[in-house]
């Protein structure tokens, strides 16, 4: 039996994405699946930067550190469901976007809303990943 594993395409019938992400996502029938809560820019500290930017960048480090703690890592990341308040910074999100993935992007969705599940939260992440 062929080594299964986690795959990622863009069908050539399709418009390409457009930006960093893949437009299927597929995960073997026994996979592991894993599902974060939306992980927030909340610092070590437990405060929350009024900078956008920044809480981009502690979203990030929360990502990793969630990933880490089941031994995860990007390439076991399957889909990415991000929400926030206010405008993004592309620019500065896609270099941390980069960090993680390199070019080997799992399936996203991004939506912008009014406000989270507390007043200081510009932005949440959630991610779904699978252990093959």
């Amino acid at each position: 039996m062929e080594y299964e594993k986690i795959t990622r395409k863009n069908p050539s019938s399709m418009p390409a994405p457009v930006g960093n992400y893949t437009h299927i996502t597929k995960i073997p029938r026994n996979a592991e699946l894993y599902v974060t809560s939306g992980q927030v820019g909340v610092d070590q500290n437990g405060q929350f930067p009024q900078n956008m930017n920044e809480q981009v960048s502690n979203t990030f480090t929360n990502i990793k550190t969630v990933m880490e703690s089941e031994g995860l890592s990007a390439e076991n990341i399957i889909k990415v469901n991000i929400w926030a308040t206010e405008k993004i910074d592309w620019e500065f999100f896609d270099s941390e976007w980069e960090q993680l993935f390199s070019n080997d992007y799992p399936a996203m969705t991004i939506g912008y809303i009014v406000e989270l599940g507390l007043p200081e939260i510009k932005i949440e992440i959630e991610i779904w990943a699978a252990k093959v």
